[in-house]
């Protein structure tokens, strides 16, 4: 006889492993849940006193940064990435998150394992303040290698419609200020673990640089600006929000831009973190390049006018790194 378990999937592995995680997804409830995991779909009520409100919607996933966590054998942070990636892109349209939503595929699934990286992803719904309610949990036998896995997730928010940044009002004399990355968040990593390596033996190295080993700083999680990013809304006029991932500065802080205008940076403005040191001079790539790559230390930016600058540089903890000039749409790293 071949059965279900027989070919690869094991149905009560799954079921231990959606028990497992129910004790983490509750955590992340707020009053507009509702129903609980294991529904055919996620419920969530709109809040209520919104006059306009308009859904807001961000999809991503973690990219070969999960080639870290892999060797590293740690999976309960790798969930905080996957949140960050789409929480962080739907604030910069001004929307505040209300849930979250994943999917996680592997060969063989390990209901701890599961859980531990569920564990992450409850974590980084509770620093971006919304509700994890629900996701997808498949085994693929013979698609992935042993212990491995994908995961993607995906984040709905919502904002009034006359409070949606768009960019509009973005004018020669603006200042941009940058909210300082954890290190490299979740993009660049094809370079990286080509760079730094991506096995066991190249992540336990320990640098002096870093005070801790290459995995361990590899593996920090990328920042979740949201809290931040929201309590400035609320506090001072924000004209545009960029969330510096694949691309650098170079490609997505012209995405706030009309034409006509310069995102002029000033590099000695904000301290970059020793990791991007190391990564520029070990792969040899050029200022340009390395900031069209990385987040460089820089994992947000801002832009407001003049008067609201520094207000806005203490709400956010960040540094006033520049400001928009007349010119080509582009960014000028000096």
């Amino acid at each position: 006889m071949i059965d279900y378990k027989s070919a690869g999937v094991d149905v009560e592995a799954g079921y231990e492993a959606v028990k497992l995680m129910k004790e983490h997804t509750a955590k992340t409830y707020d009053s507009n849940v509702i129903g609980d995991i294991g529904s055919f779909g996620g419920l969530y009520q709109l809040p209520g006193g919104m006059k306009q409100p308009v859904l807001v919607s961000g999809t991503d996933g973690v990219g070969t940064k999960l080639k870290i966590a892999f060797s590293m054998e740690k999976h309960d942070t790798i969930g905080i990435d996957c949140v960050a990636m789409c929480a962080n892109d739907i604030v910069c349209q001004g929307a505040r998150p209300m849930f979250f939503l994943d999917y996680l595929a592997t060969g063989k699934l390990d209901p701890q394992t599961a859980a531990s990286i569920v564990k992450g992803i409850s974590d980084g719904c509770i620093q971006a303040g919304c509700a994890l309610i629900g996701g997808e949990t498949a085994e693929m036998p013979g698609f992935y290698q042993q212990g491995e896995y994908d995961l993607a997730g995906f984040c709905v928010g919502a904002v009034e419609k006359e409070a949606i940044i768009k960019g509009e009002g973005i004018m020669p004399g603006d200042v941009l200020i940058g909210l300082p990355s954890s290190g490299v968040h979740s993009n660049g990593f094809s370079l990286v673990r080509k760079v730094l390596g991506d096995d066991k033996k190249s992540l336990s190295v320990y640098s002096d640089e870093l005070g801790m080993t290459i995995g361990e700083e590899l593996l920090k999680p990328t920042k979740i600006y949201v809290k931040d990013a929201l309590k400035a809304i609320e506090n001072a006029q924000i004209k545009g929000i960029s969330h510096i991932t694949g691309g650098g500065f170079i490609e997505n802080i012209p995405r706030i831009l009309s034409d006509g205008l310069t995102a002029s940076i000033d590099l000695n403005s904000f301290p970059r973190p020793p990791i991007f040191d190391i990564l520029v001079k070990k792969s040899g790539i050029n200022k340009e390049s390395a900031y069209n790559t990385f987040n460089m230390g820089i994992g947000m930016v801002m832009c407001t006018d003049a008067k609201n600058a520094e207000k806005v540089r203490e709400i956010v903890d960040g540094y006033i790194i520049g400001e928009i000039k007349s010119g080509e749409k582009a960014v000028e790293i000096r």
